[in-house]
């Protein structure tokens, strides 16, 4: 059993930055892959960021390549998303996800593929 926990998100304008963190606990060595992914109103949730475990891969959504950093901390077992020089676009809740399965690169934007899910944490971005 994984329990994931979202935080960092808020009210911020156009440029600014924000960092989200997810927390895992229970059998949280079993996660190998962890990943971000965001739904905005009326949209189909999508891919934003992932990290493998096992070897530190990561893997980012072309949207936001340039902009977002995911990064880890064994110890704490989490996963944070810094999110800088946002844009309206990137308003959406945020998701955390977890897979107890290694993926293939190619598959880690896949939202099928990840068992485990946080209840998302609100960013929006103001013009």
């Amino acid at each position: 059993q994984v329990q994931l926990v979202e935080s960092g998100g808020g009210l911020v304008q156009a440029g600014d930055s924000l960092r989200l963190s997810c927390a895992a606990s229970g059998r949280s060595d079993r996660n190998y892959v962890m990943a971000w992914f965001r739904q905005a109103p009326g949209k189909e949730r999508e891919f934003v960021a992932a990290f493998r475990w096992y070897d530190r891969q990561t893997a980012y959504a072309d949207s936001v390549k340039a902009r977002f950093t995911v990064s880890r901390d064994n110890a704490k077992s989490s996963l944070y998303l810094q999110m800088n020089s946002l844009k309206p676009e990137d308003t959406a809740v945020y998701f955390c996800a977890a897979s107890i399965r290694g993926l293939i690169l190619s598959s880690l934007s896949s939202d099928h593929m990840y068992t485990y899910w946080g209840q998302g944490t609100q960013v929006t971005v103001s013009s």
